[in-house]
């Protein structure tokens, strides 16, 4: 399979690392300067699953042609407009998009643009950092990457699509057979965590420390997964085991890539997570304070840095 990922941040730069160290055919879609910056330097990962230095095969908006197989989306939300713009010229009557945006609303908007059929379910659990000087630190073990159909079963496209992916080395590709469920227990996740992190401005574990950031935490998951109920998608006992236990460790060091954002001072994805979360907690007739408030910080800070106030 001909595979185009577009980016070469911390996960697109990643995944073009790894898929390249194992000679599958990747293409990084990138901008100029990040072009010029892979062509005479390779690409740089450190990672538990070994380093790497690598040249890598990129390619600019301007000079893509020709259809892929694939197609990986890693931008950030609010890039996702000029993200398609970008991959028009490589989707193809049988390409596969797999978005791996956070959030869930995205779908929508890659149906809309190329057709569903066109557009899996995808979602990626890499921890991973891109440094000024263009290296990708990946912090931990995480390294799943999921996809599947919008609709549900395990197509022999996306059975295929794993097939090809499965000799990159730190890299666990994984067919869905539910791909939709996925996502949503993924964003009951993000949405909680960025929430409470971006609201209280510190990890997971300082909030909990306190009996009163314990409760708001919880109760933030536990709205969260009855707005996911209520739209189709309850999230199974399992997960919500898992994140109870987690949102509840004193010594977690949990922070997600939005709070680093609003740290940084970046554009933050507030609107399309936490903002998306509160839209569709009112349609089901759920309207808490506590979601409200979270949203509300990420408007205040996004209208703030748009006032030139960082």
């Amino acid at each position: 399979m001909k595979i185009l990922i577009l980016g070469a941040g911390a996960i697109g730069g990643y995944l073009g690392g790894r898929l390249t160290e194992a000679g599958i055919d990747a293409t990084l879609l990138v901008r100029p300067a990040r072009k010029a910056q892979l062509d005479r330097d390779g690409l740089r990962l450190t990672s538990v699953y070994g380093d790497l230095n690598i040249p890598v095969r990129t390619v600019t908006a301007d000079a893509l042609s020709g259809a892929y197989d694939v197609t990986i989306v890693s931008a950030k939300s609010y890039d996702l407009d000029s993200a398609i713009a970008d991959i028009t010229p490589a989707v193809g009557p049988d390409t596969m998009i797999v978005p791996v945006l956070n959030g869930i609303g995205h779908i929508d908007t890659l149906n809309a643009a190329f057709g569903a059929d066109h557009v899996l379910g995808g979602t990626i659990q890499i921890s991973a950092l891109r440094h000024p000087d263009g290296t990708i630190e990946h912090r931990n073990d995480w390294r799943w990457l999921r996809f599947g159909e919008q609709g549900g079963g395990l197509s022999a496209r996306v059975i295929a699509l794993r097939d090809t992916l499965a000799p990159a080395k730190g890299l666990e590709a994984v067919a869905l057979d539910n791909a939709m469920q996925e996502m949503w227990q993924k964003f009951v996740h993000l949405a909680t965590a960025a929430g409470m992190t971006c609201l209280m401005r510190a990890n997971a574990g300082q909030i909990v420390r306190s009996e009163e950031g314990a409760e708001l935490f919880a109760h933030f998951l536990e709205t969260t997964a009855e707005v996911a109920r209520r739209s189709g998608f309850p999230p199974s006992d399992a997960f919500m085991t898992n994140y109870r236990e987690l949102f509840a460790d004193p010594q977690s060091g949990y922070v997600t890539s939005m709070l680093r954002d609003v740290e940084a001072g970046n554009p933050s994805e507030g609107e399309h997570i936490i903002g998306m979360l509160v839209r569709t907690a009112r349609e089901h007739g759920i309207d808490d304070p506590l979601l409200k408030a979270a949203y509300a910080a990420t408007r205040a800070y996004d209208e703030r840095r748009q006032d030139g106030g960082f």
